[in-house]
């Protein structure tokens, strides 16, 4: 059986995504529900990765840790191989995870009243984390026509003109779009024309389906990569979001010493002991793991696309070009939210995500994570269209 076929037991883990569906989804008894909706994958870490973290506990003591230069090499020498994007070992920082990077880098480079731009329908951090900062959030709402999302840079611009930073979702979450090269183009050229620095947030950039290629934004920005700030980290990639560990690269020196001094004065400069690790052997050994599973992913898509379409035509789904999370267009259902939730738990006893979660425009669609063996995905999809069929 292949390693993504096993069914693996999670409840009573600890596990937000099993274990904490009472408290978020507010019903008496979740046991009977299967949860396609955090985005965690239901598979083992690579063994890669499991067999160094169980060679580190051989060693009984797990005191202060810290990233060396063997694990920026690491990093360094995955965006090459992957991305073809050849970054600098100085320019790499550690973070606990991407939402606190973007969290210290508003903190760092903007002030209460400043205005941040997002492009909903988006993750939420992007909008919630600004705004209990005290930053004022200004929306350009993507365009979305026939599943596929689009900038609308009229609107992009005016909302630019207003702000000092705009958060890149890149690829995006929750459509999987893979932004092409002049997109990004317009966007830098928007960036420069009124002086807007942008949080680029690529972790899900190691998760795009063939025959789609990742382009990080700065390895195009020429003489404009100095307003960049890169997210990437292993932890969606490899399932390691656990480990909490993320990198930021900043090719500015001033704004990187700017940013090892938040990280002073605010004590979170320290990594946890597994996370030097787990992200050595992730990034060294992990690449036939990351081939295998995207293989699934594509596989798990199509069998959604193919069953919701025999099923429930008038549920839309586009096949998602990165990431293992699908959009599904619920709108001509002609229902409303509220109902469709409470059909998913009440009767298909299955957890997706609510489209309005990730912004007013979300409203009618719903987010559904792919990521889990063959059989428990057909098993969700068939209480899906018990629910909504």
């Amino acid at each position: 059986m292949s390693l993504f076929e096993e069914v693996h037991e999670r409840r009573k883990t600890r596990s937000v995504k099993w274990d904490l569906m009472e408290m978020i989804y507010e019903v008496e008894d979740a046991s009977e529900i299967l949860p396609l909706w955090v985005a965690d994958m239901d598979f083992p870490a690579p063994p890669p990765v499991t067999e160094a973290l169980k060679k580190r506990l051989e060693h009984p003591i797990l005191g202060y840790t810290y990233m060396d230069d063997d694990i920026k090499s690491a990093v360094a020498a995955w965006q090459s191989r992957r991305n073809d994007w050849q970054i600098k070992e100085e320019e790499i920082m550690f973070q606990s995870g991407v939402i606190p990077a973007i969290a210290a880098i508003l903190q760092v480079f903007t002030n209460p009243g400043d205005a941040v731009v997002v492009t909903p329908p988006v993750y939420p951090p992007f909008f919630s984390i600004p705004e209990n900062q005290g930053r004022k959030v200004l929306y350009s709402e993507l365009m979305q026509k026939d599943g596929e999302f689009s900038f609308d840079f009229a609107d992009l611009e005016e909302k630019f003109s207003k702000a000092s930073f705009f958060i890149f979702c890149h690829p995006h979450n929750p459509g999987g779009k893979v932004w092409k090269e002049e997109e990004m183009k317009e966007v830098l050229r928007l960036a420069e024309k009124h002086d807007v620095l942008i949080i680029s947030d690529e972790i899900h950039s190691d998760l795009v389906l063939k025959p789609h290629q990742h382009i990080p934004l700065a390895k195009i920005a020429g003489d404009q990569a100095h307003r960049i700030f890169t997210c990437i980290a292993p932890t969606k990639t490899f399932n390691l979001a656990g480990i909490q560990a993320s990198m930021l690269v900043v090719t500015d020196p001033k704004k990187r010493l700017r940013l090892e001094n938040h990280a002073a004065a605010n004590g979170t400069g320290m990594m946890n002991a597994f996370a030097p690790v787990a992200l050595k052997a992730a990034y060294e050994e992990g690449d036939a793991w990351l081939d295998e599973l995207l293989e699934v992913l594509s596989s798990n898509m199509d069998t959604v696309i193919q069953k919701l379409g025999e099923s429930i035509p008038s549920i839309k789904v586009m096949k998602p070009e990165s990431t293992y999370l699908m959009w599904l267009d619920c709108r001509e259902l002609g229902i409303e939210e509220s109902e469709i939730m409470d059909k998913l738990l009440n009767i298909g006893k299955v957890a997706l995500e609510p489209g309005s979660k990730y912004g007013e425009s979300g409203t009618g669609f719903l987010r559904l994570n792919v990521a889990c063996p063959p059989s428990v995905l057909e098993d969700g999809v068939n209480r899906i269209i018990k629910a909504l069929g």
